[in-house]
């Protein structure tokens, strides 16, 4: 009883690990989903630059120049066509502080060396003259004004490469939303991929609907460096929320506060950097929000800002090489990954993630995490071994098989050959005695041979068409003691009393003289042995008695009459 109380112990308290365990394990988040999109994040930087010209007049009229630099904005991007376009968030880019005030204060301050506070907020000197003068320096302009402003806004992209780009490349605004955490589309001023293209993001073409669907966030919190790599975190979606309001964010098992969490990624540098889909690795909506309030921007938004600024999102040969390589290396097959791995850095040599790639496969490569090393050796040891014993007692047994089929179609074809000719044995002829006491042979029932073919114009021509390959054999004359058979020719016999021959199923005369008149005699069994098959009539026996010897014609072979000078059939001279 104690055993079976301490198994059961045991069984219970497994299945609390796994019921605790199982839930941990769902929520862990596919590795290396977010590489087909980081290579694409990039640092984005707006910066203001005033150039202000002060008249101050308190004293002698004097022109004060100053130049400055007022930051707008900064947050994350994200590449969507190899020509460098970016979409991110309009409060990267565009801000609501009014530059021209803080360019005011620093001019005010410096020039008549007052403290006014370096901000954008409107301020007060305590010299009445100069708070006048500043008063009117404020924009908006007018005909008193103090202060001449120019305002360019320069914006910089510094793309996810190494070694990094210090300065990044210029971009330009295409397009920008109503609201601050509407999407904004840059373009580069200029080709800023050096004509080889940039790596993209895959965009995807709907949100996850589902309640705490898992995504991951990527981004800058400052310029790209060796140590200043991409920031990757974990988020889930809760379900409802569209437009530029966008969905919040909810951990569903309660272990960490995610709007929280994530709006101080956003005030580090986040903001405007993608939400990447936890299956495919698409990305499927921008960071918005800040302090305890982060929201996801839905890709459909991004997408219509996308066609407003008709630039149509598309991956690049350098995208293509890169998921085929990353393919290989997240399956195990190492060796594969490295050459795959070395075409990406030919085609784009800065791609960070190829290149940290590049090094774990060519670490593992013939390891025996490497699948394809495994694979490998076991080919090797298979055609050390040679091929398997079933092969050999596979094509044994189909050897086997056919020697029985080939035996038994020949037993099958040489029965049926010997069957007629046994029969044709046993009635092929035989002997009688004879009158004189001397045995004759018989001939048995000769073998039927079909009538010739007569067309049916010839139907009632007694003509009869005769082999010439073969010459007319000569006449053999009859003695006593022999059987003959007699044919009679059935032109010389028109009454019909002349014997028939036995191949045309009439009935034969048996004499054993040559008395009658008009019968031909011949020998039975004679016609096989002077060679003219049974039946055969000689030239001799086929003329009537009592005309001369028949003619033929040369052309077509037919009878002739005795008085003929042309072909009855074909036409052609007798005498030729």
């Amino acid at each position: 009883m104690r055993r079976l109380g301490s198994a059961l112990v045991f069984l219970g308290g497994l299945g609390v690990v796994v019921a605790m365990t199982a839930p941990a394990l769902a929520h862990e988040h596919p590795s290396g989903i977010t590489d087909l999109v980081t290579p694409a994040v990039v640092r984005v930087e707006a910066t203001a630059r005033v150039d202000v010209t002060l008249l101050d007049h308190i004293g002698e009229l004097v022109h004060v120049e100053r130049s400055y630099e007022v930051p707008i904005g900064s947050g994350t991007g994200t590449v969507v066509t190899p020509e460098g376009a970016v979409v991110t968030l309009t409060r990267v880019v565009k801000s609501a502080k009014d530059v021209e005030v803080y360019a005011a204060n620093r001019i005010f301050a410096e020039h008549h060396k007052v403290k006014i506070p370096a901000d954008f907020e409107r301020h007060h000197a305590k010299d009445d003259r100069i708070d006048h003068h500043l008063q009117e320096c404020y924009p908006p302009k007018r005909p008193t004004a103090t202060c001449i402003f120019d305002v360019t806004t320069e914006i910089r992209v510094f793309p996810n490469i190494s070694p990094p780009d210090r300065k990044g490349f210029k971009a330009e605004i295409v397009t920008t939303a109503d609201s601050p955490d509407g999407p904004a589309v840059l373009a580069p001023a200029g080709r800023a991929d050096g004509g080889t293209g940039m790596p993209t993001a895959p965009l995807a073409a709907s949100v996850p609907d589902k309640e705490g669907s898992p995504v991951s966030v990527a981004g800058f919190t400052g310029r790209p460096a060796a140590n200043l790599p991409e920031t990757v975190d974990i988020a889930h979606l809760r379900a409802g929320g569209a437009g530029e309001g966008g969905r919040r964010f909810k951990d569903p098992e309660g272990k960490a506060d995610e709007p929280k969490k994530l709006g101080a990624l956003i005030d580090r540098g986040l903001l405007g950097g993608p939400v990447i889909e936890d299956h495919k690795g698409e990305v499927v909506g921008l960071l918005a929000g800040g302090g305890d309030d982060a929201r996801m921007l839905g890709v459909r938004e991004v997408a219509r800002a996308l066609a407003e600024a008709r630039v149509t999102p598309r991956r690049g040969p350098i995208d293509a090489a890169f998921e085929q390589a990353l393919t290989r290396f997240h399956t195990g097959y190492y060796g594969d990954a490295v050459p795959a791995f070395q075409r990406v850095l030919e085609l784009y040599p800065g791609h960070t993630v190829a290149a940290t790639r590049l090094k774990e496969a060519q670490a593992k490569r013939g390891t025996a995490e490497d699948k394809g090393a495994a694979q490998a050796r076991s080919s090797l040891a298979d055609d050390r071994r040679g091929p398997p014993l079933w092969m050999f007692l596979a094509a044994g047994g189909v050897l086997v098989a056919a020697v029985l089929a080939a035996a038994l179609l020949l037993w099958r074809r040489g029965a049926a050959t010997e069957a007629p000719g046994a029969s044709g044995k046993s009635g092929a002829s035989g002997t009688s005695e004879g009158p004189s006491g001397e045995e004759t042979e018989v001939a048995g029932p000769p073998t039927p041979v079909p009538p010739p073919f007569r067309p049916p114009a010839e139907a009632a021509d007694p003509t009869v068409a005769v082999n010439r390959s073969f010459p007319a054999l000569p006449r053999t004359p009859s003695g006593p003691g022999r059987s003959v058979l007699v044919a009679r020719d059935p032109g010389a016999d028109p009454g019909g009393t002349g014997a028939r021959s036995a191949e045309t199923g009439g009935t034969g005369a048996r004499s054993a003289d040559t008395g009658g008149t008009g019968a031909r005699s011949a020998e039975t069994g004679g016609g096989a042995a002077e060679g003219r098959g049974p039946g055969t009539l000689s030239e001799q026996e086929t003329r009537p008695t009592g005309t001369g010897p028949q003619r033929y014609c040369t052309a077509c072979g037919m009878r002739l009459g005795p008085a003929h000078r042309f072909c009855g059939y074909c036409g052609h001279p007798c005498e030729t």
